[in-house]
């Protein structure tokens, strides 16, 4: 996926923001599988998804994460209370500067997401 592309959908401030908030995929306990992808890669596709629109499975090949992983892990960090603690972090957080109104509005969708999917 384009640099530039991905630093407008999660710049470097909103990330260190919400970085440490994402749960870490750590290896699997049976072994085998691919290795663990990064969680900005995964975090900027899921962003992406949400604030498009796009179903999960037309996720473009341009992110280096499969639709299917995308989905995946939204669902982990939605039941983990990731955006939950997003929108918290948010408020108590003054770094972001321009970047607040964009990662709320992330937060606040993958929030009302979250609820329609049951």
């Amino acid at each position: 996926m384009g640099e530039d592309l991905s630093r407008r959908l999660v710049p470097d401030r909103l990330w260190a923001v919400v970085g440490p908030l994402v749960p870490q995929f750590g290896p699997r306990p049976q072994g085998g599988g691919s290795a663990p992808l990064d969680g900005r890669d995964v975090f900027t596709a899921i962003v992406f998804v949400l604030v498009s629109g796009c179903p999960w499975r037309r996720l473009p090949d341009a992110f280096p994460v499969s639709p299917a992983t995308a989905h995946r892990r939204f669902v982990a960090w939605t039941e983990a209370g990731v955006w939950e603690r997003m929108r918290r972090t948010l408020k108590e957080c003054p770094d972001l500067g321009d970047d607040r109104e964009w990662a709320v509005a992330i937060a606040d969708t993958a929030l009302t997401r979250a609820a329609c999917r049951g």
